[in-house]
């Protein structure tokens, strides 16, 4: 029986975890099918944006000398003598006392320094002569948008690990961007072991379960913006064990097992991992749950890392969020991989202690510009509804004393919450 090794800290299980090398691979996408990828190359604007100084407004170009002094009580007339949409040019040089009616994005005409709103005149006409009386003062550059205000021609739009949101896309089209080199999503195998499963459209039989781990664990990954591949249920022998993770091996990037880490008669997984010619970097680790999880790492194969992780539901969980994920975004070229650490107010007691760090399932809220967080239900290894309603990890050093409501504890972020953006930090590790 493979015997489990001295307990190590989650920082340096995580440090060795992810100074593992791995293999990212540059590809070229169309501008379609970019979102959701990460860059593998800086993008760089080719122009001024704007490219030339534009009317931000539908108004009137003007002279701001010539409104300098407009007020209600002694109103300034201009003539109107052009009309340009976004995409004219006024060929006129404006003089004293003239205006050019003007649509959003247009060009500035030359001579004009302002703008002035539609709503802010009153139109009318004369002598068959189109006037505009302004009853406010205008200073020069009012109401313009200027060449490169926004961007300049040169500068780093994106740097090479940023993910493509849908305002980068917006900034790849503006620039001409209609490939963009991105790094190839990585393939994540999935196999839950043990013959006590069955599959999630089996009827329930006694002493069976649904595997509901290999399902969880492959929304992580397609989360994380990776490929799940589902390698189905091996059953409790050291034999079948072997032959799936292998033929895994050759044909994904990563591997993840659930089930089959501890010291049972039946857990074979760290076994099977060495006899496959992987080092084993850690089986046991100072976190509850999820305290059996094993990592390993293959040179052969081209490189390989695999992780077995509990066969209890919420320790699966907390390992596939703490050790694959961060794993997953580095082959993707994410540049910031670890969940965000921040610090909430308790909102319920917690008595119970543990010799080792718990990761408690919590919900968070924004209140009084403070984050807030409580348990979400029962927090064992075995259970399910904590998991599905849980939106933070609360981290809970080994103290003699419980937690109770009011104490200021650190939190890991699972999903977003309004004003957790103003919280906190990126950490690699607890």
């Amino acid at each position: 029986m493979y015997k489990l090794r001295k307990q190590q800290t989650l920082g340096d299980v995580l440090e060795k975890m992810m100074s593992f090398p791995v293999l990212k691979i540059e590809i070229t996408v169309p501008i379609e099918e970019a979102y959701g990828y990460y860059l593998a190359e800086d993008i760089v604007s080719d122009s001024d944006v704007p490219s030339f100084d534009r009317s931000p407004y539908d108004g009137f170009a003007v002279r701001s000398e010539d409104c300098m002094h407009a007020d209600s009580q002694a109103p300034v007339i201009l003539m109107v003598v052009d009309k340009i949409g976004a995409e004219n040019i006024c060929n006129l040089q404006i003089k004293q006392c003239e205006a050019v009616r003007i649509m959003t994005g247009a060009k500035i005409p030359d001579g004009c320094d302002a703008i002035i709103k539609i709503e802010s005149t009153r139109v009318f006409e004369e002598n068959g002569n189109s006037y505009i009386e302004i009853r406010k003062s205008l200073k020069p550059g009012q109401n313009i948008s200027f060449q490169g205000e926004d961007l300049k021609q040169g500068e780093k739009l994106l740097c090479v690990g940023s993910r493509i949101t849908t305002g980068a896309v917006a900034l790849l089209a503006t620039f001409g961007y209609s490939e963009i080199k991105v790094y190839k999503k990585p393939v994540v195998g999935i196999v839950a072991t043990g013959s006590e499963l069955l599959e999630i459209t089996e009827k329930l039989q006694a002493g069976k379960i649904r595997n509901s781990n290999s399902y969880m664990i492959g929304a992580e990954v397609i989360k994380c913006g990776a490929i799940a591949r589902h390698y189905g249920i091996a059953q409790d022998t050291k034999e079948e064990i072997k032959s799936v993770v292998s033929k895994m091996m050759n044909e994904v990037d990563l591997v993840i097992t659930t089930g089959g880490v501890s010291v049972g008669d039946f857990d074979y997984v760290p076994e099977v991992f060495e006899e496959l010619g992987a080092e084993v970097l850690c089986n046991k680790i100072d976190i509850r749950p999820g305290s059996v999880t094993t990592i390993a790492h293959v040179n052969e194969r081209g490189g390989k890392i695999l992780i077995g992780l509990s066969g209890n539901p919420s320790a699966s969980f907390v390992g596939a969020v703490l050790f694959a994920a961060p794993l997953i975004k580095k082959m993707l070229g994410n540049r910031q991989p670890f969940l965000k650490q921040v610090r909430a107010v308790l909102r319920e007691n917690i008595n119970k202690i543990d010799p080792i760090t718990k990761l408690v399932r919590g919900v968070i809220w924004e209140e009084d510009c403070k984050l807030h967080v409580k348990p979400t239900g029962l927090d064992k290894s075995g259970a399910v509804s904590s998991i599905a309603y849980a939106t933070a990890l609360i981290i809970l050093p080994p103290q003699t004393t419980g937690y109770v409501v009011g104490d200021v504890v650190d939190i890991l972020l699972l999903e977003s919450v309004e004003g957790s953006e103003n919280f906190g930090h990126t950490v690699c590790g607890i």
